[in-house]
């Protein structure tokens, strides 16, 4: 069967019209569609699953990008492990928004881009392919950052020159790509790895940190917000979680998989993409635990420290988290290795996040727009996008301005999220879109009450974020 004839019997089975079907004819990731092969819906498990792990993998950075590392990091200084149960319902409302995309681009062959394309009015094409390429460029500033910080911790590179040397890993993805969607899936697992080693021997093996686990565990399962700022930073910590730019990508690289059009094996698709979300996002929630965790040992209770050289660090609401956790690791736990472990964890997450978010960029471009231009030139323009604003501020304000930069970019991911989540859930509900396959009562319910509270939180958080935008943009 070829992937047009596959795209246009699961656009019929979803009770799509001939219009639908064809729009279902421009494939998502082209160079990447149907790939992968798949056995049969009656092979073994561990046959199955081999088959289907991955795409779930890629959009996992997204939940532990240089993003998600400061509220992570002021949450554990701050309140001890009292906010490790945002950590864990973030997560777990991650798990449901990504099984739902999955499923989407499993049961209609179209992505969500595709899909508000072909099942919304014409006009809203352009603003909402518009507010997807900001929130790309936002992301992607927040992955500049992070590598150009732990490039400038780990090399002593200046800040400014760090963030431009950022713009050559765009010859990371480009020699990626020609050896396809495994290699990429590879590596990225192999950076992720990295991160979580790194968190791993911080954690347990440095002598100096010793979790208490009952201690955690009581906070895991005890939400309160008893202490004065706990709820702003949760909402920092929830409305960094879902990402727009993944619900977009999962739903196109569920489709890297040669899927067939028949009922066990939309069946077998949905279940083992289910396992590989669940399996993923279950490795970024105890990656952002981790960072939150590391936070408590170290820096709870703690006011300031002498670093070697007589600098005074101070620690306080409005610090730089991550050049402080580098900075007063070292000295806190007694060796120059937990230092250095975080900042190559910090580089792990920076580059495995670009690479999803030039993947994302090409699938809202070409869903949206039916724009298709090379894989080069389109991360050329997302990182540009990404690059000028930190370049301007950075060299108009110096290195003190990082966080002010990661505040910037999550008021434009709060500002897109609702154009992403309410639109996939309207779909996926949808017997008319969806026949038999649409969202069950559970991931309905759990679903709908996810976009709405991150929503919420998001607007909540608003008017504090835009004051603080607003700072970075007039340098107060």
């Amino acid at each position: 069967m070829n992937a047009d004839g596959l795209g246009d019997s699961r656009a019929s089975a979803a009770g799509s019209s001939p219009a639908d079907v064809q729009g279902a004819n421009h494939l998502s990731l082209e160079g990447v569609h149907s790939s992968v092969e798949v056995p049969h819906h009656q092979a073994g498990f561990w046959e199955q699953w081999r088959a289907f792990v991955g795409p779930a993998i890629l959009v996992s950075v997204g939940y532990m990008d240089p993003g998600n590392w400061g509220t992570d990091l002021q949450g554990g200084a701050q309140f001890k492990y009292g906010l490790l149960w945002v950590v864990g319902l973030a997560s777990l409302m991650a798990i449901f928004m990504q099984v739902i995309s999955a499923r989407l681009g499993v049961v209609t062959g179209k992505d969500l881009a595709q899909c508000c394309r072909d099942w919304y009015p014409k006009w809203t094409r352009w603003p909402n392919w518009l507010l997807s390429e900001m929130a790309i460029g936002a992301c992607d500033l927040a992955e500049v950052l992070g590598s150009a910080v732990a490039l400038n911790l780990l090399f002593h590179i200046p800040l400014l020159w760090a963030v431009i040397i950022t713009g050559l890993d765009v010859l990371l993805l480009l020699a990626l790509q020609r050896f396809g969607m495994r290699t990429i899936e590879a590596v990225v697992l192999l950076l992720i790895a990295t991160i979580a080693v790194c968190y791993f021997i911080e954690i347990f093996i440095l002598p100096e940190t010793q979790p208490g686990f009952l201690e955690m565990g009581r906070a895991l399962i005890t939400p309160h917000f008893r202490q004065a700022g706990m709820l702003y930073i949760a909402i920092g910590i929830i409305g960094a979680t879902v990402m727009p730019h993944n619900l977009y990508l999962h739903s196109a690289l569920v489709q890297s998989r040669r899927l067939q059009k028949d009922e066990p094996s939309i069946r077998s698709a949905l279940r083992f993409n289910t396992i590989d979300s669940i399996a993923a996002l279950t490795v970024a929630f105890f990656v952002n635990a981790a960072i939150l965790v590391l936070a408590a040992m170290v820096f709870f209770g703690k006011h300031s420290i002498l670093v070697p050289g007589g600098q005074v660090v101070t620690f306080g609401p409005d610090s730089d988290w991550i050049r402080v956790a580098y900075l007063t690791l070292a000295p806190l736990l007694g060796t120059a290795v937990a230092s250095t472990l975080f900042a190559v964890a910090l580089l792990a997450s920076g580059q495995s996040s670009t690479i999803t978010g030039t993947l994302a960029g090409q699938v809202v471009m070409e869903g949206f727009m039916h724009w298709r231009i090379k894989p080069w030139v389109r991360r050329l323009i997302t990182r540009t996008l990404a690059i000028l604003p930190a370049v301007f501020i950075i060299g108009l304000r110096g290195d003190s301005s990082v966080t002010d930069l990661l505040t910037l970019s999550q008021v434009v991911l709060a500002l897109q999220l609702p154009f992403a989540m309410f639109p996939l859930l309207h779909f996926t509900s949808s017997r008319k879109r969806m026949g038999t396959w649409r969202n069950g009562w559970l991931l309905m319910a759990a679903g709908w009450a996810s976009a709405i509270l991150i929503t919420a939180m998001d607007i909540y958080g608003l008017p504090e974020s835009l004051k603080a935008a607003w700072q970075v943009v007039i340098g107060g």
